[in-house]
């Protein structure tokens, strides 16, 4: 994990799962002859070995897959599938694998879809849920976006308790970021303080791949793809002007995974901003003057900024907060613009500034191979969390295994790239860029 900076490791109860009770049913798949991982396995939490005092070496997680008792009787079992957030390349195709996996090889006969995120768990919105088949996904894998509909926010659980209860919804499970696992978590003690026996699972999406203990989540290959294709125009577009200057804007809150990512994919970026790296704007060694510099040279440059990147450029007021309960950042996108402008015009130097901001063009697209496959690896592995009476767990990935994480445990921390790690010191060989941790 060396591109993302290692908080403390855990307690190992804090990587046990919680679970329902014993398994009472045979697994459909023994029938079928399907073979079973040996539960006694687990995935080492600490992979490197040579030092004796190394933190977290004696962790494991328990590894992901299916079982062959079951805690749900499968031909009596209700799941339902809730999208929520923004959008990510690979929704639909997440709900298909999972749909396809209840249908073939488990046989639960009734799969349904909350409309809207959780405000279709909402009772007082009196939205009542699709019942999906096979015919409604047999083609949403090639669409983007969600086929249930999203929104940002969350609800009481005490209301989403209630909206399960009614609808007699016996596994829940949650797509979504940080925010929608939060969510999945407080259902799930709501549901166990009620003393349900309801199973709470979340599958994490976001294309700004900081979800914690998720290697790679789904969304971020596409997206790193698409933003590659963003670089490249902005290129051509900054070559082909004299004092031309491509700036482009993605997506990366608190993470520049995105940023940093596409500028070693495409190998064009000269700059690349991000929030983990606070950067000087103006002033000697600035931003402003590496640019210069660059343009004095060679008389074109692309920038990358992440959404998140420059926020101490700003003056201090008092924090927005959307719908989500996260600060509303400034652009820093237009501010750089700005600011880039009028930097070489008082210097009466001719520029070219093209600002490309494809944000939503990224997120909206379907997934391409490599997050095809990885949605259909957590969908399956979540179905077969919930049918075991796992709750209140996220599926994660860590040291190449697919694993169980706690939901409790995956939001107490904050996944980060590393500013010492390898993507980011490949993103200073690959521009050329100052280093201004250094």
């Amino acid at each position: 994990m060396s591109n993302a900076a290692d908080p403390p490791p855990p307690a190992q109860s804090d990587l046990e799962v919680p679970a329902l009770g014993p398994p009472s049913f045979e697994s459909p798949m023994v029938a079928k002859g399907r073979s079973f991982p040996d539960p006694r396995l687990r995935v080492r939490y600490e992979a490197r070995e040579g030092v004796e005092d190394i933190a977290g070496k004696d962790l494991t997680f328990e590894k992901a897959g299916p079982r062959e008792r079951l805690f749900f009787d499968p031909a009596e079992t209700t799941v339902a599938f809730v999208t929520c957030g923004g959008l990510a390349p690979g929704l639909n195709n997440t709900i298909r694998s999972a749909f396809l996996e209840l249908e073939h090889n488990y046989g639960v006969k009734r799969v349904l879809g909350i409309r809207n995120g959780y405000r279709g768990l909402d009772p007082a919105e009196g939205l009542e849920p699709i019942v999906l088949s096979h015919d409604f996904v047999d083609d949403i894998n090639d669409m983007g976006g969600t086929v249930l509909g999203t929104s940002r926010g969350g609800r009481k659980a005490a209301d989403i308790a209630d909206y399960l209860e009614a609808h007699d919804i016996d596994i829940l499970v949650c797509i979504g970021g940080d925010g929608t696992q939060r969510g999945a978590h407080a259902i799930a003690e709501e549901v166990r303080t009620r003393g349900e026996r309801r199973s709470i699972v979340g599958i994490p999406k976001t294309i700004d791949n900081d979800v914690p203990y998720v290697y790679m989540s789904f969304g971020y290959a596409t997206a790193l793809e698409e933003a590659t294709r963003v670089l490249r125009s902005a290129h051509v577009e900054a070559k082909s002007h004299a004092g031309g200057i491509g700036l482009v804007k993605l997506m990366g809150r608190d993470a520049g995974f995105i940023a940093a990512g596409a500028a070693v994919a495409i190998q064009e970026a000269n700059f690349v901003l991000v929030p983990e790296v606070p950067f000087p704007l103006d002033g000697e060694g600035g931003f402003l003057q590496a640019l210069e510099a660059r343009m004095a040279a060679r008389d074109h440059a692309v920038i990358v900024v992440a959404e998140g990147a420059g926020q101490h450029l700003f003056e201090a007021g008092d924090a927005v907060l959307d719908v989500s309960g996260n600060v509303r950042y400034r652009d820093v996108g237009l501010l750089l613009r700005d600011r880039i402008m009028a930097y070489f015009r008082e210097r009466q130097t001719e520029v070219s500034v093209k600002y490309f901001d494809p944000s939503y063009t990224i997120r909206s697209v379907p997934p391409n191979a490599t997050d095809r496959f990885l949605t259909d690896r957590l969908a399956r592995n979540a179905v077969h969390a919930a049918m075991a009476g796992k709750t209140d767990v996220m599926i994660g990935s860590w040291n190449q295994a697919t694993i169980l994480v706690p939901i409790a445990t995956a939001v107490s921390e904050v996944r980060r790239m590393s500013p010492d790690g390898d993507l980011w010191g490949s993103v200073l060989a690959t521009t050329g860029q100052p280093n201004w941790r250094a």
